[in-house]
Protein backbone atom coordinates (compact mmCIF):
# COMPACT_ATOMS: atom_id res chain seq x y z
CA UNK A 1 0.00 0.00 0.00
CA UNK A 2 1.04 3.58 -0.72
CA UNK A 3 0.44 6.57 1.54
CA UNK A 4 -2.57 8.56 0.36
CA UNK A 5 -0.52 11.76 0.15
CA UNK A 6 1.63 10.13 -2.55
CA UNK A 7 -1.29 9.10 -4.80
CA UNK A 8 -2.79 10.97 -7.73
CA UNK A 9 -6.39 12.15 -7.76
CA UNK A 10 -7.28 9.37 -10.18
CA UNK A 11 -5.73 6.74 -7.91
CA UNK A 12 -7.54 8.17 -4.88
CA UNK A 13 -10.86 8.09 -6.73
CA UNK A 14 -10.31 4.46 -7.70
CA UNK A 15 -9.58 3.51 -4.11
CA UNK A 16 -12.62 5.42 -2.90
CA UNK A 17 -14.88 3.59 -5.34
CA UNK A 18 -13.62 0.22 -4.13
CA UNK A 19 -14.05 1.15 -0.46
CA UNK A 20 -17.58 2.39 -1.05
CA UNK A 21 -18.48 -1.00 -2.51
CA UNK A 22 -16.95 -2.73 0.55
CA UNK A 23 -18.84 -0.36 2.83
CA UNK A 24 -22.17 -1.20 1.23
CA UNK A 25 -21.45 -4.92 1.59
CA UNK A 26 -20.72 -4.41 5.30
CA UNK A 27 -23.89 -2.37 5.82
CA UNK A 28 -25.95 -5.12 4.22
CA UNK A 29 -24.79 -7.56 6.91
CA UNK A 30 -26.72 -5.67 9.62
CA UNK A 31 -23.88 -5.91 12.15
CA UNK A 32 -24.33 -4.96 15.80
CA UNK A 33 -20.84 -4.70 17.26
CA UNK A 34 -19.83 -2.65 20.32
CA UNK A 35 -16.42 -1.16 21.13
CA UNK A 36 -17.81 1.84 23.01
CA UNK A 37 -16.87 1.29 26.67
CA UNK A 38 -14.22 -0.54 28.66
CA UNK A 39 -16.39 -3.29 30.07
CA UNK A 40 -14.87 -6.63 31.07
CA UNK A 41 -16.04 -9.53 28.93
CA UNK A 42 -18.16 -12.41 30.20
CA UNK A 43 -15.02 -14.58 30.27
CA UNK A 44 -13.37 -12.07 32.60
CA UNK A 45 -16.41 -11.83 34.85
CA UNK A 46 -16.47 -15.63 35.11
CA UNK A 47 -13.03 -15.51 36.73
CA UNK A 48 -14.60 -14.04 39.87
CA UNK A 49 -17.65 -16.29 40.16
CA UNK A 50 -15.95 -18.08 43.06
CA UNK A 51 -16.52 -14.94 45.11
CA UNK A 52 -20.20 -15.83 45.21
CA UNK A 53 -19.33 -18.99 47.16
CA UNK A 54 -17.31 -17.27 49.90
CA UNK A 55 -20.34 -16.30 51.98
CA UNK A 56 -23.08 -18.70 52.98
CA UNK A 57 -25.49 -18.80 55.88
CA UNK A 58 -22.97 -20.85 57.82
CA UNK A 59 -20.07 -18.38 57.50
CA UNK A 60 -19.08 -16.28 60.49
CA UNK A 61 -19.40 -12.64 59.37
CA UNK A 62 -17.32 -11.30 62.24
CA UNK A 63 -14.07 -9.54 61.35
CA UNK A 64 -10.73 -10.07 63.05
CA UNK A 65 -11.30 -7.06 65.32
CA UNK A 66 -14.75 -8.27 66.36
CA UNK A 67 -16.83 -6.09 63.97
CA UNK A 68 -20.06 -7.85 62.93
CA UNK A 69 -20.43 -7.15 59.20
CA UNK A 70 -24.17 -7.73 59.41
CA UNK A 71 -24.73 -4.68 61.59
CA UNK A 72 -24.33 -0.92 61.46
CA UNK A 73 -20.99 0.76 62.05
CA UNK A 74 -17.55 0.72 60.57
CA UNK A 75 -17.65 4.17 58.98
CA UNK A 76 -14.45 3.91 56.96
CA UNK A 77 -14.35 0.19 56.21
CA UNK A 78 -13.27 -3.06 57.82
CA UNK A 79 -9.58 -3.45 58.61
CA UNK A 80 -9.13 -6.45 56.33
CA UNK A 81 -10.46 -4.53 53.32
CA UNK A 82 -8.28 -1.53 54.17
CA UNK A 83 -5.22 -3.78 54.22
CA UNK A 84 -6.17 -5.45 50.91
CA UNK A 85 -6.67 -2.16 49.06
CA UNK A 86 -3.75 -0.46 50.82
CA UNK A 87 -1.37 -3.16 49.58
CA UNK A 88 -2.77 -2.83 46.07
CA UNK A 89 -2.42 0.98 46.22
CA UNK A 90 1.05 0.78 47.86
CA UNK A 91 0.10 2.94 50.85
CA UNK A 92 -0.21 2.41 54.63
CA UNK A 93 -3.49 0.87 55.79
CA UNK A 94 -4.19 3.78 58.13
CA UNK A 95 -4.27 6.16 55.16
CA UNK A 96 -7.16 4.34 53.45
CA UNK A 97 -10.92 4.70 53.60
CA UNK A 98 -13.11 2.01 52.01
CA UNK A 99 -16.23 3.22 50.26
CA UNK A 100 -18.99 1.62 48.21
CA UNK A 101 -18.89 -0.04 44.82
CA UNK A 102 -17.40 2.69 42.63
CA UNK A 103 -14.43 5.05 42.80
CA UNK A 104 -16.31 7.35 40.41
CA UNK A 105 -18.88 7.83 43.19
CA UNK A 106 -16.08 8.73 45.57
CA UNK A 107 -14.60 11.27 43.16
CA UNK A 108 -18.01 12.86 42.59
CA UNK A 109 -18.60 13.09 46.34
CA UNK A 110 -15.14 14.57 46.84
CA UNK A 111 -15.80 17.35 44.36
CA UNK A 112 -19.32 17.88 45.78
CA UNK A 113 -17.96 18.13 49.33
CA UNK A 114 -15.42 20.76 48.21
CA UNK A 115 -18.20 22.68 46.49
CA UNK A 116 -20.52 22.76 49.51
CA UNK A 117 -18.14 22.73 52.49
CA UNK A 118 -14.67 23.48 51.20
CA UNK A 119 -11.51 21.51 51.93
CA UNK A 120 -9.98 21.52 55.42
CA UNK A 121 -11.55 24.85 56.38
CA UNK A 122 -11.11 26.64 53.04
CA UNK A 123 -13.90 28.62 51.39
CA UNK A 124 -16.51 26.33 49.78
CA UNK A 125 -15.97 26.37 46.04
CA UNK A 126 -19.62 27.29 45.42
CA UNK A 127 -18.95 30.67 47.09
CA UNK A 128 -16.08 31.53 44.75
CA UNK A 129 -16.46 33.56 41.57
CA UNK A 130 -14.51 31.02 39.53
CA UNK A 131 -13.32 27.45 40.02
CA UNK A 132 -11.04 25.76 37.46
CA UNK A 133 -9.68 22.25 36.91
CA UNK A 134 -6.81 21.08 34.73
CA UNK A 135 -7.71 18.22 32.41
CA UNK A 136 -4.98 16.17 30.70
CA UNK A 137 -6.19 15.38 27.18
CA UNK A 138 -7.12 13.04 25.78
CA UNK A 139 -8.58 11.82 29.06
CA UNK A 140 -11.44 10.07 30.84
CA UNK A 141 -14.84 11.39 29.82
CA UNK A 142 -16.49 10.65 33.16
CA UNK A 143 -13.93 12.78 35.00
CA UNK A 144 -14.79 15.68 32.76
CA UNK A 145 -18.51 15.04 33.24
CA UNK A 146 -18.15 15.50 37.02
CA UNK A 147 -16.45 18.89 36.81
CA UNK A 148 -18.77 20.05 34.02
CA UNK A 149 -21.77 19.04 36.16
CA UNK A 150 -20.64 21.41 38.91
CA UNK A 151 -19.97 24.26 36.52
CA UNK A 152 -16.20 24.07 37.00
CA UNK A 153 -14.19 25.55 34.14
CA UNK A 154 -11.95 22.94 32.53
CA UNK A 155 -8.57 23.71 30.98
CA UNK A 156 -6.97 21.30 28.51
CA UNK A 157 -3.43 20.15 29.26
CA UNK A 158 -1.81 18.08 26.49
CA UNK A 159 -0.61 14.60 27.34
CA UNK A 160 2.92 13.61 26.39
CA UNK A 161 4.55 10.18 26.34
CA UNK A 162 5.53 10.70 30.01
CA UNK A 163 2.29 12.20 31.32
CA UNK A 164 0.73 15.69 31.28
CA UNK A 165 2.77 18.63 30.01
CA UNK A 166 4.31 19.51 33.38
CA UNK A 167 5.72 22.85 32.25
CA UNK A 168 2.14 23.92 31.58
CA UNK A 169 0.80 22.34 34.79
CA UNK A 170 3.43 24.04 36.98
CA UNK A 171 2.90 27.44 35.36
CA UNK A 172 -0.90 27.35 35.62
CA UNK A 173 -1.11 25.90 39.14
CA UNK A 174 1.41 28.35 40.59
CA UNK A 175 -0.11 31.44 39.00
CA UNK A 176 -3.88 31.01 39.30
CA UNK A 177 -5.57 30.47 42.72
CA UNK A 178 -8.83 29.60 40.93
CA UNK A 179 -7.26 26.32 39.79
CA UNK A 180 -8.36 23.85 42.46
CA UNK A 181 -7.51 20.47 40.99
CA UNK A 182 -6.27 18.26 38.19
CA UNK A 183 -7.61 14.93 36.96
CA UNK A 184 -4.97 12.20 36.59
CA UNK A 185 -5.07 8.57 35.46
CA UNK A 186 -1.37 7.97 36.12
CA UNK A 187 -0.95 4.32 35.14
CA UNK A 188 -2.10 2.94 31.80
CA UNK A 189 -4.07 6.14 31.29
CA UNK A 190 -7.53 6.29 29.76
CA UNK A 191 -7.40 6.29 26.72
CA UNK A 192 -3.71 6.30 25.74
CA UNK A 193 -2.33 3.69 28.14
CA UNK A 194 0.49 6.05 29.22
CA UNK A 195 2.18 5.65 32.61
CA UNK A 196 3.56 8.80 34.20
CA UNK A 197 7.36 8.90 34.36
CA UNK A 198 9.35 9.23 37.59
CA UNK A 199 10.10 12.87 36.74
CA UNK A 200 6.42 13.61 36.16
CA UNK A 201 5.46 12.17 39.56
CA UNK A 202 8.28 14.10 41.28
CA UNK A 203 7.12 17.33 39.63
CA UNK A 204 3.53 16.67 40.72
CA UNK A 205 4.67 16.10 44.30
CA UNK A 206 6.66 19.35 44.25
CA UNK A 207 3.97 21.61 42.81
CA UNK A 208 3.61 25.01 44.44
CA UNK A 209 -0.08 25.79 43.96
CA UNK A 210 -1.43 29.30 44.40
CA UNK A 211 -4.56 27.75 45.96
CA UNK A 212 -4.12 26.24 49.43
CA UNK A 213 -6.99 23.87 48.65
CA UNK A 214 -5.56 22.61 45.35
CA UNK A 215 -5.78 18.83 45.07
CA UNK A 216 -4.42 16.24 42.67
CA UNK A 217 -7.18 13.72 41.89
CA UNK A 218 -4.98 10.65 41.33
CA UNK A 219 -7.29 8.01 39.84
CA UNK A 220 -5.07 4.93 39.82
CA UNK A 221 -7.80 2.74 38.32
CA UNK A 222 -5.44 0.43 36.44
CA UNK A 223 -2.71 -0.04 39.06
CA UNK A 224 -2.66 -3.86 38.69
CA UNK A 225 -4.09 -4.11 35.18
CA UNK A 226 -1.04 -5.31 33.26
CA UNK A 227 -1.24 -7.03 29.88
CA UNK A 228 2.17 -8.69 30.11
CA UNK A 229 3.81 -10.67 32.89
CA UNK A 230 7.31 -9.63 31.79
CA UNK A 231 6.70 -6.08 30.43
CA UNK A 232 5.01 -3.92 33.05
CA UNK A 233 5.06 -0.20 33.64
CA UNK A 234 6.17 1.04 37.06
CA UNK A 235 4.62 4.07 38.77
CA UNK A 236 6.18 5.87 41.72
CA UNK A 237 3.83 6.13 44.70
CA UNK A 238 2.52 9.72 44.83
CA UNK A 239 1.34 9.91 48.47
CA UNK A 240 4.81 9.30 49.86
CA UNK A 241 6.41 11.64 47.32
CA UNK A 242 4.04 14.45 48.32
CA UNK A 243 4.89 13.83 51.98
CA UNK A 244 8.64 13.95 51.25
CA UNK A 245 8.16 17.18 49.30
CA UNK A 246 6.36 18.87 52.18
CA UNK A 247 2.96 18.65 50.44
CA UNK A 248 1.30 15.76 52.34
CA UNK A 249 -2.25 17.05 51.85
CA UNK A 250 -2.06 17.80 48.12
CA UNK A 251 -3.25 14.45 46.73
CA UNK A 252 -6.36 12.28 46.80
CA UNK A 253 -5.59 8.79 45.52
CA UNK A 254 -8.42 6.55 44.26
CA UNK A 255 -8.73 2.91 43.26
CA UNK A 256 -11.28 0.10 43.19
CA UNK A 257 -11.87 -3.54 42.35
CA UNK A 258 -14.32 -2.62 39.57
CA UNK A 259 -12.35 -4.38 36.84
CA UNK A 260 -10.88 -6.99 39.19
CA UNK A 261 -14.08 -8.60 40.47
CA UNK A 262 -17.46 -7.33 39.17
CA UNK A 263 -18.05 -3.80 37.86
CA UNK A 264 -20.82 -2.24 39.88
CA UNK A 265 -20.34 -4.74 42.71
CA UNK A 266 -16.78 -4.03 43.78
CA UNK A 267 -15.27 -1.96 46.56
CA UNK A 268 -13.62 1.44 46.17
CA UNK A 269 -10.93 3.15 48.20
CA UNK A 270 -9.36 6.54 48.75
CA UNK A 271 -5.88 7.07 50.15
CA UNK A 272 -4.85 10.45 51.51
CA UNK A 273 -3.09 12.19 54.38
CA UNK A 274 -4.37 11.93 57.95
CA UNK A 275 -5.67 15.51 57.80
CA UNK A 276 -7.50 14.94 54.53
CA UNK A 277 -9.09 11.73 55.77
CA UNK A 278 -10.33 13.32 58.97
CA UNK A 279 -11.85 16.14 56.91
CA UNK A 280 -13.60 13.55 54.75
CA UNK A 281 -14.80 11.50 57.73
CA UNK A 282 -16.44 14.61 59.22
CA UNK A 283 -18.83 14.67 56.26
CA UNK A 284 -19.17 10.92 56.03
CA UNK A 285 -20.47 10.80 59.60
CA UNK A 286 -23.49 12.75 58.38
CA UNK A 287 -23.76 11.01 55.02
CA UNK A 288 -23.67 7.35 56.09
CA UNK A 289 -23.37 4.96 59.01
CA UNK A 290 -21.02 2.86 56.91
CA UNK A 291 -20.72 1.23 53.53
CA UNK A 292 -21.44 -2.41 52.67
CA UNK A 293 -19.21 -4.41 55.02
CA UNK A 294 -20.57 -7.74 53.80
CA UNK A 295 -19.31 -6.97 50.31
CA UNK A 296 -15.99 -5.83 51.74
CA UNK A 297 -15.63 -9.14 53.56
CA UNK A 298 -16.65 -11.06 50.44
CA UNK A 299 -13.82 -9.42 48.51
CA UNK A 300 -11.31 -10.06 51.27
CA UNK A 301 -12.19 -13.75 51.45
CA UNK A 302 -11.95 -14.11 47.67
CA UNK A 303 -8.98 -11.88 46.78
CA UNK A 304 -7.14 -12.66 50.06
CA UNK A 305 -4.03 -10.55 49.47
CA UNK A 306 -2.04 -8.71 46.83
CA UNK A 307 -0.32 -11.85 45.54
CA UNK A 308 -3.65 -13.62 44.99
CA UNK A 309 -5.07 -10.50 43.35
CA UNK A 310 -2.12 -10.25 40.97
CA UNK A 311 -2.52 -13.92 40.05
CA UNK A 312 -6.16 -13.24 39.19
CA UNK A 313 -5.12 -10.25 37.09
CA UNK A 314 -2.76 -12.48 35.12
CA UNK A 315 -5.81 -14.52 34.15
CA UNK A 316 -7.53 -11.31 33.04
CA UNK A 317 -4.45 -10.46 30.98
CA UNK A 318 -4.55 -13.86 29.27
CA UNK A 319 -8.04 -12.96 28.01
CA UNK A 320 -7.30 -9.32 27.19
CA UNK A 321 -3.91 -9.51 25.49
CA UNK A 322 -5.09 -11.33 22.32
CA UNK A 323 -7.72 -8.61 21.89
CA UNK A 324 -5.19 -5.80 22.16
CA UNK A 325 -2.89 -7.72 19.82
CA UNK A 326 -5.73 -8.10 17.29
CA UNK A 327 -6.46 -4.35 17.29
CA UNK A 328 -2.80 -3.38 16.92
CA UNK A 329 -2.19 -5.99 14.20
CA UNK A 330 -5.20 -4.79 12.18
CA UNK A 331 -4.15 -1.14 12.46
CA UNK A 332 -0.56 -2.03 11.55
CA UNK A 333 -1.66 -4.00 8.49
CA UNK A 334 -4.50 -1.80 7.19
CA UNK A 335 -3.65 1.74 8.30
CA UNK A 336 0.08 2.13 9.02
CA UNK A 337 1.21 2.24 5.35
CA UNK A 338 -1.35 4.93 4.49
CA UNK A 339 -0.08 7.68 6.79
CA UNK A 340 -3.56 8.64 8.00
CA UNK A 341 -3.36 7.76 11.72
CA UNK A 342 -1.11 6.85 14.64
CA UNK A 343 -1.95 4.87 17.78
CA UNK A 344 -0.69 3.72 21.14
CA UNK A 345 0.39 0.18 22.07
CA UNK A 346 -0.09 0.15 25.85
CA UNK A 347 1.31 -2.43 28.27
CA UNK A 348 -1.85 -2.41 30.36
CA UNK A 349 -5.20 -0.79 31.02
CA UNK A 350 -8.32 -1.06 28.92
CA UNK A 351 -7.94 1.21 25.89
CA UNK A 352 -6.06 1.98 22.70
CA UNK A 353 -5.97 5.59 21.54
CA UNK A 354 -5.99 6.36 17.80
CA UNK A 355 -5.09 9.80 16.46
CA UNK A 356 -6.24 10.29 12.89
CA UNK A 357 -5.23 13.14 10.63
CA UNK A 358 -7.01 16.28 11.87
CA UNK A 359 -10.68 16.44 10.99
CA UNK A 360 -11.34 12.71 10.49
CA UNK A 361 -12.64 11.40 13.83
CA UNK A 362 -16.28 12.52 13.64
CA UNK A 363 -16.72 11.36 10.04
CA UNK A 364 -15.02 8.02 10.72
CA UNK A 365 -17.27 7.24 13.68
CA UNK A 366 -20.38 8.35 11.79
CA UNK A 367 -19.55 5.83 9.08
CA UNK A 368 -18.86 3.16 11.72
CA UNK A 369 -22.32 3.73 13.23
CA UNK A 370 -23.92 3.38 9.79
CA UNK A 371 -22.09 0.08 9.37
CA UNK A 372 -23.24 -1.28 12.75
CA UNK A 373 -20.15 -0.65 14.90
CA UNK A 374 -20.71 1.41 18.07
CA UNK A 375 -17.69 3.29 19.43
CA UNK A 376 -16.99 6.02 21.97
CA UNK A 377 -18.23 9.30 20.40
CA UNK A 378 -15.71 11.64 18.82
CA UNK A 379 -14.69 14.33 21.28
CA UNK A 380 -15.55 12.23 24.35
CA UNK A 381 -11.93 12.20 25.51
CA UNK A 382 -11.92 16.01 25.80
CA UNK A 383 -13.76 18.40 28.15
CA UNK A 384 -17.15 19.51 26.88
CA UNK A 385 -16.95 16.75 24.24
CA UNK A 386 -14.92 19.01 21.95
CA UNK A 387 -11.72 17.69 20.42
CA UNK A 388 -10.10 20.84 18.92
CA UNK A 389 -8.54 18.85 16.10
CA UNK A 390 -11.31 16.25 15.71
CA UNK A 391 -8.75 13.45 15.58
CA UNK A 392 -8.81 11.29 18.75
CA UNK A 393 -10.69 7.99 18.80
CA UNK A 394 -10.81 5.66 21.81
CA UNK A 395 -10.94 1.95 21.08
CA UNK A 396 -12.18 -0.35 23.85
CA UNK A 397 -11.20 -3.93 22.94
CA UNK A 398 -12.25 -5.69 26.15
CA UNK A 399 -15.91 -6.63 25.68
CA UNK A 400 -16.26 -8.37 22.28
CA UNK A 401 -14.90 -11.87 21.61
CA UNK A 402 -11.76 -11.82 19.43
CA UNK A 403 -13.65 -12.85 16.29
CA UNK A 404 -16.16 -9.99 16.70
CA UNK A 405 -13.37 -7.59 17.56
CA UNK A 406 -11.47 -8.44 14.39
CA UNK A 407 -14.68 -7.94 12.41
CA UNK A 408 -15.34 -4.59 14.09
CA UNK A 409 -11.75 -3.44 13.46
CA UNK A 410 -12.09 -4.40 9.80
CA UNK A 411 -15.14 -2.15 9.56
CA UNK A 412 -13.35 0.62 11.47
CA UNK A 413 -10.44 0.56 9.04
CA UNK A 414 -12.75 0.75 6.02
CA UNK A 415 -14.50 3.76 7.57
CA UNK A 416 -11.24 5.53 8.47
CA UNK A 417 -9.91 5.00 4.95
CA UNK A 418 -13.14 6.37 3.44
CA UNK A 419 -13.03 9.46 5.67
CA UNK A 420 -9.38 10.06 4.76
CA UNK A 421 -10.07 9.68 1.04
CA UNK A 422 -13.02 12.07 1.22
CA UNK A 423 -10.78 14.63 2.90
CA UNK A 424 -7.95 14.12 0.40
CA UNK A 425 -10.36 14.60 -2.51
CA UNK A 426 -12.22 17.59 -1.06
Amino acid sequence: MTAYKDLSKEELLELKSGLEAQFEEVKAKGLKLDMSRGKPSADQLNLSMGMMDTLTSGVDLTCEDGVDCRNYGGLDGIDEAKQLLADMMEVPKDNVIIFGNSSLNVMYDTVARAMTHGIMGSTPWCKLDKVKFLCPVPGYDRHFAITEHFGIEMINVPMTSTGPDMDMVEKLVSSDPAIKGIWCVPKYSNPQGITYSDETVFRFANLKPAAEDFRIFWDNAYCVHHLYEDKQDYLIEILMECKKAGNPDMVYKFSSTSKISFPGSGIAAMAASDANLEDIRSTMRVQTIGHDKVNQLRHVLFLKDKATTLALMQQHATILKPKFDAVIATLQREIAPLGIATWTAPKGGYFISVDTLPGLATRTLKLCAEAGVVMTPAGATFPYGKDPQDRNIRIAPSLPPVAELEQAMGVFCICLKMAALEQALA
